[in-house]
């Protein structure tokens, strides 16, 4: 099997064996859910709701507050019993709706149109629109706006991000074994909608079934193939997914579409096949529960807005005391002060660790081995850049490539002192972006 690649990038262990065997199974309805209203990013949605309403699974809570925003939905039945700030899985306080469950799970109608594929390019961005869905591999890019590149802009290639380069997390993986047709009907939709002519579905060696299968079931459509990728992270950021793929270079502070592709992750192209043939809404979606202490490491359909605390009370429960968990993987994602925060349409994973494995460690002085410069993907600099930040030099810092940076962490994963490169980078593009709203 030939596979491809990108320069720079480094080979943590993926620690998929906890949760990679466990089937797609079902959450049971929590007894709440929290419909955080920025799940995405662009504006803040706005309720339409207010305390005390009865709302069913599938109901609009909140709708979009500009072309870059997205409108929310009830992903169970009850009542709206709190609109108040909750605990983000970013970590931070954000506005929620609160609905507490009345136990019945009613929904509201979701038709199925098996003509579906026969809807032109505007009817079937309509369905995405109204469905919310946005990207569900982290980044909560609004899909209908991402599906809407500007006429000087044509897109010739969809991409399908299947790579799951984050350790740990194997709700993709699932996704590619269980669910390979709703995910090539997404595919094709997306293709149909942006009007391309060849479709790429990257996935990494580590999932040879997953392989197999796609190219099985893509081996007789010409405008299809699957792209086996070799085992290096961070393989499913976008530049590096779309060099890998077609050999293209998204030039510096540019997207995707300069180069003619659009790249979409495997859990958005199902929720988009759901939204255009049922005009299903995103209100669930597959989040891996997984770690060391995690009793039985799990695979959950979960309504958006449950608990974290109650998808590991479904998963058993710890075997140890826990040292940290972090929402998404432990790479790029994000480190919780609670589990009481609640998973969004972005969330992929829940991952725990021992007080062991979670321990601090103190940061030195750089040796200037330029191991972090050796392995960026992105080919940056990036102790310059965080050592600009240390002391103040933004204008410095974006010289070095401050704007560039996708903090996929690997410097820091490399770096002999323990520098917390991707903190001070990611303080830099705060400040920075403080500035420009100031200038």
């Amino acid at each position: 099997m030939r596979l491809k690649t990108f320069p720079g990038g480094i080979h943590p262990h993926d620690e998929k064996h906890y949760s990679a065997s466990a089937p797609i199974s079902i959450m049971p309805t929590p007894p709440r859910v929290i419909v955080h209203l920025s799940q995405h990013i662009g504006a803040v949605s706005s309720p339409t709701v207010k305390v005390g309403d009865t709302v069913l699974k599938g109901q609009v809570v909140a709708e979009p507050a500009g072309f870059v925003s997205l409108v929310q939905h009830a992903s169970i039945s009850g009542k709206v019993t709190k609109i108040a700030k909750f605990l983000h899985p970013t970590g931070i306080m954000s506005m929620g709706v609160e609905i507490t469950s009345d136990g019945q799970n009613l929904s509201v109608d979701m038709p199925d149109d098996p003509d579906f594929m026969s809807l032109d390019a505007a009817a079937l961005k309509a369905r995405v629109s109204a469905a919310g869905i946005c990207g569900m591999g982290g980044a909560g890019f609004p899909t209908h706006v991402k599906l809407s590149p500007p006429e000087d802009k044509p897109i010739d290639t969809v991409i399908l991000n299947g790579v799951e380069c984050e350790p740990f997390l194997t709700s993709d993986y699932r996704l590619l074994v269980e669910r390979a047709d709703d995910i090539l009907h997404g595919l094709r939709l997306i293709m149909k909608i942006v009007s391309a002519k060849k479709g790429f579905i990257g996935i990494e060696a580590n999932k040879p079934d997953a392989i197999e299968l796609l190219q099985k079931l893509t081996a007789k459509e010409k405008d299809l193939a699957v792209v086996p990728l070799k085992l290096q992270y961070p393989q499913g950021a976008e530049k590096q997914l779309i060099f890998a793929a077609t050999g293209r270079k998204v030039p510096a502070g540019g997207l995707p579409m300069a180069v003619g592709v659009v790249v979409q992750n495997v859990a958005t192209a199902v929720a988009i096949y759901e939204a255009v043939r049922y005009q299903k809404p995103l209100i669930e979606r597959v989040i891996s529960v997984t770690g060391s202490i995690v009793n039985k490491p799990m695979n959950l359909l979960a309504p958006i807005g449950t608990l974290y605390s109650d998808l590991l009370e479904h998963c058993g429960g710890v075997s140890a005391p826990i040292g940290k968990a972090i929402s998404g993987g432990p790479m790029m994602g994000f480190a919780l002060p609670a589990l009481d925060a609640a998973m969004t349409k972005g969330s992929s994973g829940l991952v725990l660790f021992d007080e062991k494995a979670a321990k601090s460690m103190q940061e030195h002085t750089c040796l200037r081995c330029a191991r972090c410069v050796d392995i960026c993907p992105m080919n940056l600099l990036p102790s310059m850049i965080a050592s600009a930040v240390k002391y103040k030099d933004l204008e410095m810092a974006v010289k070095a490539g401050l704007n560039d940076c996708i903090k996929c962490g690997s410097c820091a994963y490399v770096c002999p002192a323990q520098i917390r490169l991707v903190q001070w980078i990611d303080t830099g593009k705060i400040r920075y972006a403080e500035a420009m709203r100031n200038k």
